[in-house]
């Protein structure tokens, strides 16, 4: 059955190799089950509530794109979309949190729509294949750069943005430490080596607890690594289900509101797809990707159905390329992060106890698998190859896939034009240009 439905051996995997893939790319993403009822319950939701809905929003995601497309990616609710549902549709504009899931719900009908008549495809195409390489590369240094922040390796600096850490703490040694292992057990080609990775460097972290070095002190958010217990009943969903609020809404307001969502989960979503679909070698000669329209509508069916259940918007997670990287190919890989999620339910004291420190050598690591991808870049062509660098860098110290896009886009379109080269442009990515340059400006 599980041949029939994911076709392992077509896609030259095995069921070992889906099912520690599924775990990888669980681990290094469950933090979400922790953030997202943090961030969400800034805006008056009830957290554990919203832990539940996550939960259970991440599962049914997850599967679509296992179903529909038959694609190794996650779907959880977003970073960054939830700090934007939370901070500045709630707290900053005033809506209620009843409100902002009701332009969720908006917003994943109309992703809906937009899938079905292959908008969300055409614009995926139209991208140049430079572009699409290069936001593989991007994707794998914001993830690394993710990795060395929740490690602590990187810090805010007020003077230079950021700076090195305190490498002396016990939590930074353990990330170093962990990194090498993880190398290692990849150059040894050790199955599941990032699983691995993630958790000698939790036990590592139990050990120095235990012998005293890892201190714990929750004042200065240094927390225990062993759970107090196993098991636990998973929060009830009520208080978040099915609120979404459409009365005494300004319509004008709401259609912004509604929009900033669209754009950003639109262009992150597309983002993702493309680095980790080109990391996985899915993409065909042309660049497309096969089966996209299901992938698409994975994550709308996955945004809407989140909205009911009461969190923000679901999407695709970049944390997916290191499953990809493991060595996972087929749905089976999402169906078992899916099923994982509903499981963490009744396991949220282990869940929770692993530290980031654990999972940022995973996340650094991959950020190395995906580089090679430069390689594919024609940085000869400077038309090409600017875009391409713009792409990458925005990424990163704008700390956003789609701003990385919104760069890489303008400035091939209008280096094309400067260069009297308008015969390589398509219709479709010039659209997208007008339409990433309004952006700019509105805001």
């Amino acid at each position: 059955m599980l041949e029939k439905v994911f076709k392992l051996k077509q896609n030259n995997t095995t069921l070992r190799t889906e099912i520690m893939a599924g775990l990888t790319t669980f681990m290094t993403m469950a933090y979400i089950l922790i953030v997202n009822p943090s961030i969400l319950g800034a805006s008056g939701m009830d957290a554990g509530a919203v832990l539940t809905a996550t939960a259970v929003a991440s599962f049914l995601g997850t599967a679509c794109m296992a179903l529909f497309a038959n694609y190794p990616f996650a779907l959880a609710p977003g970073m960054g979309l939830n700090a934007y549902f939370a901070y500045t549709v709630v707290i900053q504009n005033g809506y209620t949190w009843q409100t902002a899931l009701a332009a969720v719900f908006v917003e994943g009908l109309i992703f809906i729509l937009l899938s079905l008549v292959n908008v969300r495809e055409a614009i995926f195409n139209a991208i140049p294949k430079n572009l699409k390489s290069a936001t593989s590369v991007g994707i794998g240094l914001f993830i690394a750069f993710i990795g060395l922040q929740n490690a602590g390796i990187i810090v805010g600096n007020d003077s230079t943005l950021v700076a090195l850490g305190n490498v002396k703490t016990v939590g930074v040694a353990l990330a170093l430490i962990g990194t090498l292992i993880t190398i290692a057990l990849v150059v040894r080609k050790v199955r599941g080596a990032l699983l691995w990775g993630i958790l000698i460097t939790w036990l590592l972290g139990i050990v120095c607890q235990l012998t005293g070095i890892y201190v714990v002190n929750p004042d200065a958010g240094v927390f225990s690594l062993i759970p107090e217990k196993i098991f636990s009943l998973p929060p009830s969903i009520g208080p978040v289900f099915f609120k979404m609020d459409f009365h005494g809404i300004h319509i004008l307001d709401f259609a912004i509101v509604v929009f900033s969502f669209l754009f950003v989960d639109l262009f992150d979503t597309l983002g993702t797809l493309i680095g980790v679909s080109e990391k996985a070698g899915y993409l065909d000669k042309d660049g497309k990707l096969p089966r996209i329209k299901g992938a698409l509508m994975a994550d709308a069916v996955g945004t809407t159905a989140g909205a009911v259940l009461g969190t923000s918007t679901v999407t695709t997670f970049v944390e997916s390329a290191s499953g990809v990287t493991d060595g996972g190919r087929t749905g089976l890989t999402s169906i078992v992060t899916g099923l994982l999620f509903l499981v963490a339910l009744i396991f949220t004291p282990v869940i929770t106890v692993i530290p980031s420190f654990a999972t940022a050598p995973a996340l650094i690591v991959v950020g190395l698998f995906m580089l090679e991808n430069v390689t594919k870049i024609e940085f000869s062509d400077y038309t090409e190859g600017f875009p391409a660098f713009m792409t990458i860098l925005m990424m990163i110290v704008a700390y956003s896939i789609s701003t990385g896009l919104v760069f890489g886009v303008l400035s091939y379109v209008l280096l094309k034009l400067l260069s009297g080269r308008v015969k390589e442009l398509n219709p479709v990515i010039v659209i997208i240009g007008i339409l990433f340059f309004i952006k700019l400006l509105v805001g």
